[in-house]
């Protein structure tokens, strides 16, 4: 159907978090996702499938019209740079912080630096902006192990409760940006399907201002 809704969901927490505010909009999931292989699942709302995707994914899809609507964090929008999407709404779910880290007791020294993160683009904007020349590394996990085997002078990582780092002798630093989950909506889909899309929107805005009063 050509008016039907693809919404892009990243798994994990983000996905826990965004199911209750799509169901304050009447979608819900016909399948229990947590027992399913299926990337694709029905919803109570005939018109409208849910992808569950890789975070990092979602821009993508609903970029180039895989999904209408997504749900991603405020890291990886930064990160794909967010061209082609509308950001109608801030979920004000799956908050964090992203920051600078490096082992506890150790200052940053002088003069160029080697960086290790998974946000290669937003890491190199950020220390370009402190005027800090870095060289930075890209990994795609077990960020506080650079420090340790000295890969890296800093991290640039999610950062929650920051106990993970003080397991690993790690501190954090440099405040970057609060990360939480937004929405965002594919542009042509905003223009052709407006009347499908624009009552999940309100709804769901509806639904994150309820939760911020109760």
């Amino acid at each position: 159907m050509t008016d039907s809704i693809t919404i892009a969901l990243s798994k994990g927490r983000i996905l826990d978090e965004t199911l209750p505010l799509l169901k304050e909009a009447g979608i819900e999931l016909v399948d229990d996702v947590k027992k399913s292989r299926k990337l694709v699942f029905p919803t109570t709302d005939p018109s409208v499938r849910i992808l569950v995707l890789r975070a990092t994914d979602v821009p993508t899809y609903v970029q180039y019209g895989g999904a209408d609507l997504g749900v991603t964090g405020k890291d990886v929008l930064m990160e794909h740079g967010g061209e082609g999407l509308y950001e109608p709404l801030d979920l004000n779910i799956s908050r964090c912080r992203l920051m600078t880290a490096g082992l506890k007791g150790q200052p940053t020294p002088p003069g160029r630096i080697r960086v290790a993160t998974k946000f290669v683009n937003l890491a190199r904007r950020y220390y370009a902006a402190q005027g800090r020349q870095a060289d930075i590394i890209k990994l795609y996990g077990a960020m506080e192990l650079a420090p340790i085997l000295n890969l890296a002078d800093e991290i640039v990582d999610i950062v929650d409760t920051g106990n993970t780092l003080k397991a690993n002798g790690l501190e954090a630093r440099e405040l970057i940006e609060h990360i939480s989950s937004r929405l965002v909506v594919n542009r042509t889909s905003m223009k052709m399907k407006h009347q499908g899309l624009n009552p999940i929107i309100e709804k769901m805005a509806a639904a994150v201002e309820k939760r911020k009063q109760s």
